[in-house]
C-alpha cells in the first residue's frame, strides 16, 4: 500500500514500540531568526496517523542538523555562525554526549542565540547508553534485544558476532538486529579474538587421516573456511573450551589397541591456515570428546560475576 508523506522527508523507519535505545540528536531554530535549541530525545510510543512537532512549533522553524543513532550514539559537530556584528568567534564545537536525552516533546537547551550559517559533524562518536544485550533466536535465525533465543552477551560499540557454519565457512558481522543468518550456523557467538579453538578434521590430503589443530578466528566480513581447501575434508569435531580432551578409538587392523585419551592444550597454537597435526597413524574407528580437565575456561571465570558485583569463585 502506496501513502503519501510529504516532501523534505528528513528520515523514514519501520517504527519500534518502547525503543529506548534509538536517541534522535537534533538542532532547530525556533522561529525565522530565532535562537537555536540543540536536543536528544527518543520515541518510545506514537499515536498512528498524528503528527508530532520536534520544534516548538512556531512559525517558520526549522530543523537544521539531525542524526538517528541507534546505539545513543552521540557526536560532535561544528557550528559555524554568520558574520554579524561584534561577532568575534565564528565557529565553536558542540558534543552531543553533553546533553540529557529526553523525551521527544522536551524543548532542549540554548545551542546559541546569534545567527548559524551552518553545522556539519566534526567527529563520530561512540554510545552514551552502555553495552547493548543480544540474543540470537535459531527459529527465525535474526538477532533481537528481546530476550529470545540464545543469549550472546553484551555488545559495545566495535564489537562484532563470529558465525560458523557446518561446512568449514565462517566470518564475522556486526550486531544488528537486521542481521539475518544461514540455516547450516553452527555456531554463532560474541567474537573474542582471543578465543582458542580446536578443530578435529578429516584431511583428505592426508589419507582422510584425523588431524587436530588449534587456532583463533580471524575478524572478516567476508566468508572463509578453516578446514582447509580441499573439498572432500570433513569436520569432526570442534569445540572453543580451552581444556578440551579427546578419546580415540582405534579399528580395523588396529582395533586391538586400547583407546587413548589425547588432552588438547598439549599441541601447539597455529594460524588458522595452518594444517592440523595427526593424531595417530593407527587407524581410527572414531574420536570423541569427552570431559576436560576444568569446567571453566580462564576468561569464564573472569565473567562470572554475582548481582552484587562480585566474583563468583565456586
Amino acid at each position: 500500500e502506496k501513502k503519501f508523506i510529504g516532501k523534505n522527508v528528513l528520515y523514514i523507519n519501520v517504527f519500534k514500540k518502547n525503543d529506548n535505545r534509538t536517541v534522535y540528536n537534533v538542532v532547530y531554530r525556533d522561529g525565522k531568526v530565532g535562537v537555536h535549541y540543540i536536543k536528544r530525545f527518543t520515541v518510545t510510543t506514537l499515536v498512528r496517523d498524528r503528527e508530532y512537532n520536534m520544534t516548538q512549533g512556531n512559525p517558520n522553524s526549522e530543523i537544521v542538523y539531525f542524526t538517528v543513532n541507534p546505539n545513543g550514539e552521540a557526536e560532535v559537530i561544528k557550528v559555524s555562525l554568520k558574520r554579524r556584528g561584534g561577532v568575534r568567534k565564528l565557529s565553536f564545537e558542540k558534543d552531543f554526549s553533553t546533553v540529557l536525552i529526553k523525551g521527544r516533546s522536551v524543548i532542549g537547551t540554548i545551542l546559541t542565540k546569534l545567527e548559524v550559517s551552518k553545522i556539519t559533524l566534526k567527529r563520530q562518536g561512540g554510545s552514551t547508553l552502555g553495552g547493548q544485550k543480544v540474543w540470537f533466536d535459531h527459529d527465525v535465525l535474526r538477532l533481537n534485544y528481546e530476550e529470545r533465543g540464545e543469549y550472546l552477551g553484551e555488545f559495545n560499540e566495535g564489537d562484532n558476532i563470529l558465525v560458523i557454519l557446518d561446512n568449514g565457512d565462517f566470518y564475522t558481522t556486526n550486531f544488528d538486529v537486521g542481521n539475518h543468518y544461514e540455516s547450516n550456523v553452527k555456531f554463532l557467538k560474541k567474537y573474542n579474538p582471543d578465543t582458542i579453538w580446536t578443530a578435529i578434521i578429516r584431511d583428505a590430503d592426508q589419507n582422510n587421516g584425523f588431524c587436530l589443530k588449534r587456532f583463533c578466528f580471524e575478524l572478516t566480513p567476508h566468508k572463509q573456511n578453516y578446514i582447509g581447501d580441499n573439498k572432500d575434508n570433513q569436520l569432526v569435531i570442534l569445540t572453543s573450551h580451552l581444556h578440551s580432551r579427546f578419546e580415540i578409538i582405534f579399528g580395523g587392523e588396529d582395533n586391538f589397541h586400547e583407546s587413548v585419551i589425547i588432552n588438547s592444550e598439549e599441541f601447539p597454537l597455529k594460524s588458522i591456515r595452518t594444517k592440523g597435526k595427526r593424531v595417530s597413524t593407527y587407524t581410527i574407528e572414531t574420536i570423541k570428546e569427552i570431559e576436560p580437565t576444568s569446567l571453566f575456561n580462564e576468561d569464564e571465570i573472569e565473567d562470572k560475576i554475582d548481582d552484587t558485583g562480585q566474583r563468583i569463585l565456586f
